[in-house]
């Protein structure tokens, strides 16, 4: 086992640094003006220059994390810098709030509806402050997570386009970016803070958005946690469920919390016999608890970040709990993953398969698709093998 272990480390490493970090690198930096470009063909040709606020964000993150972690290559905080440099001047409104997205210039083009904005900003802003040392990139994060806790009851504000008061409902979105972003923030957080929080998102998504019936994870749910019967209340999103495990299983093992790390994997391993696609192979994007029709009509198609969150996942949970399913689960997602996704011809992956497992969109990034899911999943798998070899 040791050596499969070393042969997958060294895939992943492999594929991290001298596949996709490079294609990013070499089509995605705007020099000119600053920030990134994100909406790049299978070749890495730039198709539209819009800037997304999220990718923007996740992508400072990106280099600022590896800078930080892996090593300190002056060229990945000059990126870093570039995004950073860009946001922070034009990134927000005159109350702080981050902006959806802007002209390649800056300008604004659609307003700061969006939470996410807020998260991703505030982990870009964390790694990047830690990257360069400058107070100022603290501030930056500080007042963006500030935002979140304050507005993470109310997401989307103004914007919202639900009429108040008749079916309110929470996001399982919203605790489980607060989970993750918040151990993100754990260095420029007060102890008691970073605990507090870290207990409730817990809580809250153990409690609330799992089914302990169905050992399923639910996206939408009552401020009570009861179910709703209706398209958003019967949503199971597979892609969130997973990745809010991984968060869970990553806090839990801070905490020596062997239990949650198990009931984290035994809810993966639910969701996956939920989710896979017998005849096809693959994760669905969007179910119905029930099995009605979803409202989704993208619901069959087979996303990049889904299975690229499961393989961190199962990874890690193999990791922590040494449990053969989450070997045998890994193996099964491994060879859909790698075979379907990744491409060997021009780079990076593919974001967008149809149910069969056929390239639907032939780009590597987009509106929604940037430099996050795929470096961050293998920079972890990588680490976590690495971490099973050594064992």
């Amino acid at each position: 086992m040791r050596q499969e272990f070393h042969k997958l480390a060294q895939l992943y490493k492999n594929a991290l640094l001298n596949d996709v970090l490079p294609f990013w690198e070499q089509h995605s930096i705007d020099w000119e003006q600053g920030g990134y470009f994100t909406c790049l063909d299978r070749e890495g040709n730039v198709y539209d220059t819009d800037k997304f606020i999220w990718l923007q964000n996740r992508q400072v993150w990106t280099f600022s994390m590896l800078y930080n972690q892996l090593e300190k290559r002056e060229n990945w905080l000059q990126i870093a810098t570039n995004g950073a440099n860009f946001l922070s001047q034009h990134g927000r409104d005159a109350d702080g709030n981050w902006y959806f997205s802007l002209t390649r210039e800056g300008q604004p083009l659609v307003q700061p509806y969006n939470i996410f904005s807020d998260c991703f900003a505030a982990m870009a802003f964390s790694q990047y402050a830690l990257a360069c040392g400058e107070d100022w990139a603290r501030d930056v994060a500080m007042q963006a997570y500030n935002n979140v806790l304050r507005r993470k009851d109310n997401p989307k504000g103004k914007y919202t386009k639900t009429y108040p008061g008749t079916r309110p409902m929470k996001s399982l979105a919203v605790p489980m970016i607060l989970a993750n972003l918040t151990l993100e923030m754990a260095w420029l957080l007060p102890n008691e803070t970073l605990e507090q929080v870290l207990d409730m998102t817990v809580q809250e998504v153990m409690n609330d958005f799992l089914d302990k019936k169905q050992g399923l994870m639910y996206e939408n749910i009552a401020p009570d946690g009861s179910h709703i019967d209706c398209f958003e209340g019967r949503v199971i999103n597979p892609g969130h469920g997973i990745e809010a495990m991984w968060f869970i299983m990553d806090i839990a093992r801070r905490r020596n919390d062997t239990q949650t790390i198990n009931q984290a994997v035994d809810v993966v391993i639910n969701i996956l016999n939920f989710a896979w696609d017998s005849e096809y192979g693959g994760l669905y994007y969007f179910m119905d608890a029930k099995g009605y029709p979803p409202q989704q009509l993208e619901w069959d198609q087979k996303l990049w970040w889904v299975h690229l969150e499961t393989l961190v996942a199962l990874a890690m949970g193999y990791r922590l709990t040494g449990r053969d399913i989450c070997w045998e689960w890994y193996q099964k997602v491994h060879d859909y993953a790698w075979s379907h996704f990744a491409d060997s011809q021009h780079g990076e992956w593919f974001g967008y398969l149809n149910r069969r497992g056929e390239v639907l969109l032939n780009l590597k990034g987009g509106k929604w698709k940037g430099c996050f899911h795929v470096p961050r999943a293998l920079y972890l798998c990588w680490q976590q093998f690495e971490a099973l070899g050594a064992q």
